[in-house]
């Protein structure tokens, strides 16, 4: 069976180990040492701390730190690191076929899913000159890029694609991406594929993907589902029509994989206002258009949008709101506090 090193050595063309242990080598033990355990090069990938080093050696952190660059420094000025330039252009080129910028995390998963190889290759990536480093923020994921043009641009749409959206707006994946391409004109006819576009949409923290594979504002309940109800949402969604809270927690389970209890769906269902009662025990969304309240409440909106109508067309009307018997519309128009039957037979509310 393969090892892990002979598996990224099949996807990178290289063993990033034996690559990181002769430059390391070339360093005098302590700024070795602090390289190892910075970036969990050893025996245990676990990254150490810049305090905990310093604890070690009774030194500040701001000490390690100066020891950590200027052992990256010498590291570039070594033969050791002319030696690796095949390497470093087979990680760019990696980085280029990604995209030419690209999430860090979907970065080192897709060369490797060993943890401490991932640290291997994030060794050289900090020290490789082809590469830049966007950090963390408030809109974007940690990423690297070997394009800094390209890396603006794509950046500069993820920003104007989000204002585009709506707290609400859920959009199917296919129409994302043709989104996205449009805020992309000038792109290289090479990126133009649907898996770059989704990791580049993946680099915003602002934008992201529900369950459903439908595309929003990433804080949005309908795209980071949290609970049983922002579930419920979407399988009823996907439904496309009023269910039973029975079910819901059935098909909550069926596409998601995931736990509903019968009595908490149903619980969830009175408090969220995303779904309206239409029936016994049925609900609907709101955003479908059914207006929410009892069969009364139905009635005077009806009355109140299309003017006096007759029982039948009452009838009709409210069925398509709710899952109700005629008879309980009717005896819903019989309470003369609220409706009165004209001379022509027409119904209208009392004023």
């Amino acid at each position: 069976m393969p090892t892990v090193s002979q598996k990224t050595a099949d996807k990178t063309g290289f063993k990033p180990k034996a690559i990181a242990k002769k430059l390391l080598s070339s360093l005098p033990e302590r700024s070795r040492v602090v390289l190892e355990q910075r970036f969990g090069l050893g025996a245990n990938p676990e990254r150490v701390t810049l305090e905990a080093i310093g604890q070690k050696y009774g030194i500040t952190r701001e000490r390690v730190r100066q020891i950590e660059n200027h052992a990256l420094a010498a590291l570039k000025k070594s033969p050791a690191f002319i030696e690796a330039g095949a390497a470093f252009q087979e990680l760019e080129r990696i980085i280029d076929s990604l995209g030419g910028i690209v999430c860090e995390d979907d970065l080192l998963n897709f060369i490797t899913k060993d943890a401490s190889m991932q640290n291997h290759i994030y060794f050289l990536l900090v020290l490789g000159d082809p590469f830049k480093f966007r950090k963390e923020d408030n809109e974007v994921n940690r990423c690297w890029y070997v394009d800094p043009d390209l890396a603006k641009q794509v950046e500069s749409s993820l920003r104007t694609l989000y204002a585009g959206l709506s707290d609400e707006d859920l959009i199917p994946e296919g129409e994302m991406i043709d989104r996205f391409l449009k805020e992309l004109q000038t792109i290289n006819d090479k990126h133009r594929n649907d898996e770059i576009l989704k990791r580049w949409l993946a680099i915003s923290k602002n934008i992201g993907k529900n369950p459903l594979g439908e595309w929003g504002h990433s804080a949005s309940p309908n795209v980071k589902t949290k609970g049983v109800r922002d579930y419920a949402y979407l399988a009823v969604k996907k439904h496309g029509s009023p269910l039973h809270f029975r079910e819901v927690a059935q098909l909550i389970e069926k596409t998601f994989g995931r736990a509903a209890h019968v009595a908490t769906t149903h619980n969830e269902l009175i408090k969220d206002d995303r779904f309206v009662l239409v029936g016994r025990g049925m609900y609907a969304l709101k955003e479908w258009g059914y207006t929410s309240g009892v069969v009364r409440d139905v009635v005077r909106e009806i009355l109140r949008s299309n003017g006096p109508l007759t029982k039948d067309e009452i009838i009709e009307k409210v069925m398509k709101e709710r899952h109700v018997k005629p008879g309980t519309i009717v005896v819903n128009l019989q309470n003369q506090k609220y409706f009165k039957r004209g001379k022509d037979g027409r119904f209208s509310l009392v004023k």
